[in-house]
């Protein structure tokens, strides 16, 4: 997967411009505390980067799913002090991304800005133009660092992108599409593939282009068997025995695929949710993840 990555600008590229950076800050919360916070771990060699290069950083990021506008218990106020901390820096909070431009433009050189959550304005999840031009306005270059986001055609994702440039990938995105081509392109059998999340209607894409690479895997509960249903094989109807689909149980099939809750970690769940699973990994061996648990793959090395 050849893309234009982040390491391909010049440095005089980034000195003094002002880099709109959409990130995947979707943490868990308990009490406005952030409970886990390898997502903003994850962004920070790209914004490290950044800002050692002389860019001002304007961070874009969604955050669980508001309803009806801002609602204060998804607001990203609540991982400031986080990200704070783990810069070693402050970071300018914009509550509104329609007035930041003149504080995205105040910023120091190596200076970071966090613009609310993006879902909280109107026309984010329908890929609206006109959103898409008001984060455009906070930035001189576009750097798309959410691979667990990168699948949605949103304002912050996939409109801006045509607004500025140059628009790339940052080093998560970067890391992730490499491993993931690697393991499409040429992985190493047995291979077995975990697609996590809650929705699996948004996976179907993936489940049918992974089904016949795959070797082994279980299924997610009562949605594998409606989803199954749905799936065709390249040959035909999906083959029950082609999944070791158990007739009693309805934790199984997806080509290969087990789609379960991405949060607390996958190996916190093998008890609760993974029986199979663990089984699976014990069969196969070494395995590797991407996209925080989003999507797990594991190869015989």
């Amino acid at each position: 997967m050849n893309k234009r990555s982040l390491r391909d600008l010049p440095p005089q590229a980034l000195d003094g411009k002002r880099a709109v950076v959409r990130v995947d800050f979707n943490v868990p919360l308990k009490n406005g505390k952030v409970t886990d916070d390898t997502r903003l771990r994850a962004s920070l060699p790209t914004i490290q980067y950044l800002r050692d290069k002389g860019a001002r950083v304007v961070l874009l990021s969604h955050l669980g799913r508001p309803k009806g506008g801002p609602d204060p218990q998804f607001s990203l106020t609540q991982i400031v002090r986080n990200l704070e901390q783990l810069l070693g820096a402050p970071v300018e909070f914009i509550p509104d991304p329609a007035a930041g431009v003149a504080t995205t433009r105040r910023l120091p050189r190596g200076g970071v800005a966090l613009v609310e959550n993006t879902r909280f304005w109107p026309g984010e999840e329908k890929n609206d133009v006109a959103l898409a031009k008001t984060f455009a306005a906070l930035g001189d270059l576009y750097v798309n660092d959410a691979f667990g986001s990168a699948h949605r055609a949103h304002s912050s994702t996939e409109a801006v992108a045509h607004l500025l440039k140059p628009a790339v990938a940052g080093f998560l995105m970067e890391k992730e599409l490499q491993y993931l081509g690697e393991l499409l392109q040429s992985p190493r059998h047995p291979f077995v593939a975990v697609l996590g999340g809650a929705k699996i209607s948004g996976k179907i894409d993936v489940i049918r282009s992974l089904l016949p690479r795959v070797d082994e895997g279980v299924g997610d509960r009562a949605r594998a068997g409606v989803e199954r249903r749905r799936l065709e094989h390249p040959h035909g109807p999906v083959p029950e025995d082609r999944f070791g689909a158990e007739q009693a149980r309805p934790e199984i099939v997806l080509g290969g695929l087990i789609d379960v809750e991405h949060r607390p970690p996958l190996r916190d769940r093998v008890d609760r949710d993974g029986a199979m699973l663990a089984r699976a990994l014990e069969r196969w061996g070494d395995e590797r993840a991407t996209g925080e648990n989003q999507f797990f793959a594991a190869s015989r090395q």
